[in-house]
């Protein structure tokens, strides 16, 4: 596989893991029983002071999940545009970097989260890898 498809493919699969979030930052409300109700419940009613303004945990949570969103989109767009570069040296600096960014963004998925999103974090990492061992094979004089 080429360097350009591999990064294609890590940008599809993050653009899978974006769909995945926008759902479910969509409906995290949506508790399945009882005490996970209480529990957002409690999020939404009980606000502090924070920079004065008055704020939920429930507020910060969605917050969150929304920035969330557009930092996965903004990978999603990034590896794919980096995939129409992958002989420029711009991009052979930059794709060790998002490497190692996107399987350490899945490590913490695996710890923070639960283990199905990190599967696209660290798989898209994998891909990235990918694609720079196979840029570096192909044009050794450059891959420095």
């Amino acid at each position: 596989m080429t360097p350009k498809l591999l990064l294609r493919i890590a940008s599809l699969v993050m653009l899978l893991h974006t769909i995945g979030h926008s759902i479910g930052a969509i409906t995290w409300k949506q508790a399945p029983n009882k005490t996970i109700a209480d529990l957002i419940a409690g999020m939404e009613s009980n606000h502090f002071d924070f920079f004065g303004r008055q704020v939920s945990l429930a507020m910060f949570f969605e917050g969150y999940g929304v920035l969330m969103i557009l930092v996965l989109l903004f990978i999603t767009i990034l590896l794919w545009l980096l995939s129409g570069h992958t002989g420029n040296a711009l991009t052979r600096k930059l794709l060790p970097w998002l490497c190692a960014f996107l399987i350490l963004f899945g490590i913490s998925e695996w710890f923070y989260f639960f283990p199905l999103p990190s599967i696209f974090s660290v798989l898209s990492g994998i891909l990235c890898l990918l694609a720079c061992a196979g840029k570096a094979k192909s044009n050794p004089s450059t891959a420095g």
